[in-house]
């Protein structure tokens, strides 16, 4: 099973993957709208499904998504709400409070460049908010 981690932003998404017990910072997309976001994630998604030798297919089947506060907090609902509706699969919220504070002390200490830090930070924190969500299975 294939769970999408995802971190909302305005203008651009982080995505996380995990096929275990371990997430990964998978890529981060620029965004002009919550509906471009919606198309952006549904392009991820099927990305995923591929056949396999014995004609399985791996795909997206949970998507979580980081819940801020504030402001936000509104905004991810309703994307998550349309998501859910889209791509018809389940879509839980985690808690994403400090995960950007967080990917970056953790980037930081593994030695990893500044410019490179930058461009991938958004994934980083989905990678923080999906670990979290499958520790607490």
């Amino acid at each position: 099973m294939i769970i999408l981690g995802i971190d909302y932003g305005k203008s651009k998404i982080g995505f996380a993957i995990s096929e275990s017990k371990i997430a990964e910072p998978y890529r981060v997309v620029k965004i002009k709208s919550m509906e471009d976001a919606i198309e952006k994630v549904k392009e991820v998604v099927s990305s995923f499904a591929k056949a396999s030798e014995d004609k399985q297919v791996e795909q997206v089947e949970q998507v979580v998504i980081g819940d801020s506060e504030g402001r936000m907090a509104e905004e991810t609902k309703e994307f998550g709400r349309k998501l859910g509706e889209k791509l018809n699969i389940p879509v839980i919220f985690q808690d994403e409070t400090l995960t950007t504070q967080e990917a970056q002390r953790l980037s930081i200490e593994a030695g990893i460049k500044r410019k490179k830090r930058k461009a991938l930070e958004d994934a980083y924190s989905a990678a923080l908010i999906l670990q979290a969500y499958l520790d607490n299975l």
